[in-house]
């Protein structure tokens, strides 16, 4: 039987996790990450987890809306390894548009791509309130997209990170690592050695990839009893297109479409305000809300805003996953290792 490879996971993200998910039970790993055990800045631990590949079609190529909807297919077996349930479902998402919205809406239905054996369906008052009850009488104009899902981000860090650890994986957090590698030779980290190094570092590997950039994006979470959603709802608008993707316990995450900005500091008055204000046009519920977070944080991403896998020696980079990366990370990650590891 041949002996299991030593492999350093550089960074404890979203990528970081699939990735010692996928390989903690073929390698003995050790994981390095700059901040602590919550990565509570990292793009995963912010987003709101929405798989959504026939919405996203409008802003990124087909390939990569169909590799999306492949990698979906592949949570289901990823969580089912957790000790503790994380909240998945494919129930679709409801795009909705305000009377007034209605030609952003007829542009969003136009830029949709074609994916195999999925389409949008143009629904009117009575499918969205077939839909979402908690929606009659406000929106009489919409899309539903049945193929698309959502799943807990915040469930599934802490459960992730309690299965891993609990799987023999060591951990070494607040640590801070620069590379120094030959190729085909193993590789040192603090004088340990390595077979492989998977580099997860998202935007932490900036310094070494001259086209990577952030970009920001802002959401709120909130604690909202009044509110009862089924999938995520997306509201079409000229200046703040949101997205309302709703959590166990009526906890719901609010966003909006990137900014072209690697500014990382906190959320701005402007956008707080906006986000908010569209989320009760939504739903009136919103306006009894407890806020439980408002962050800002940066996506990594490449001047094509499409992933990247490298393989230099015996490291494999896997990065720039931009605003997809719950919806591409099992199957970037999957193909990556592939080049040397599964």
């Amino acid at each position: 039987m041949m002996n299991k490879p030593k492999v350093a996971i550089l960074g404890f993200g979203l990528v970081g996790r699939v990735t010692a998910l996928m390989l903690h039970d073929k390698a003995y790993l050790s994981v390095y990450e700059a901040s602590d055990e919550h990565a509570s800045n990292s793009a995963g631990a912010l987003a709101a987890a929405m798989l959504a590949p026939l919405a996203e079609s409008v802003i990124c190529e087909a390939d990569l809306a169909q590799l999306g909807l492949q990698s979906m297919a592949m949570w289901p077996s990823l969580l089912a390894k957790l000790p503790d349930p994380v909240f998945f479902q494919q129930a679709g998402t409801l795009v909705v548009a305000h009377t007034q919205d209605k030609g952003d809406l007829n542009s969003f239905s136009q830029r949709l791509k074609p994916l195999e054996g999925h389409t949008a369906h143009t629904v009117g008052s009575a499918q969205i309130h077939d839909l979402e009850p908690e929606l009659e009488g406000r929106f009489h104009q919409g899309l539903y997209l049945p193929c698309e899902g959502q799943l807990d981000n915040l469930a599934f860090y802490r459960s992730s990170f309690a299965y891993l650890q609990k799987s023999d994986v060591q951990f070494n957090f607040n640590h801070q690592i620069e590379l120094s590698t030959t190729p085909n030779e193993p590789v040192l980290i603090d004088g340990q050695q390595f077979d492989w190094v998977i580099d997860c570092r998202g935007l932490g590997a900036q310094t070494e990839s001259s086209d990577l950039r952030g970009v920001r994006g802002e959401v709120a979470r909130v604690y909202a009893p009044e509110v009862e959603l089924n999938r995520p709802v997306r509201l079409m608008h000229p200046r703040y297109p949101i997205y309302i993707a709703p959590k166990p316990n009526h906890e719901f995450v609010i966003g909006a479409t990137e900014i072209e900005s690697q500014d990382n500091g906190p959320i701005t008055v402007r956008s707080t305000l906006e986000l908010l204000s569209a989320a009760y046009t939504v739903h009136s519920g919103f306006a009894e809300a407890r806020v439980m977070a408002m962050n800002a944080g940066l996506r990594p991403a490449f001047s094509d805003n499409r992933p990247r896998i490298e393989r230099n020696g015996n490291v494999i980079r896997i990065n720039g996953l931009y605003r997809h990366g719950y919806l591409l990370a099992p199957a970037v990650v999957s193909e990556a290792l592939s080049k040397g590891l599964l």
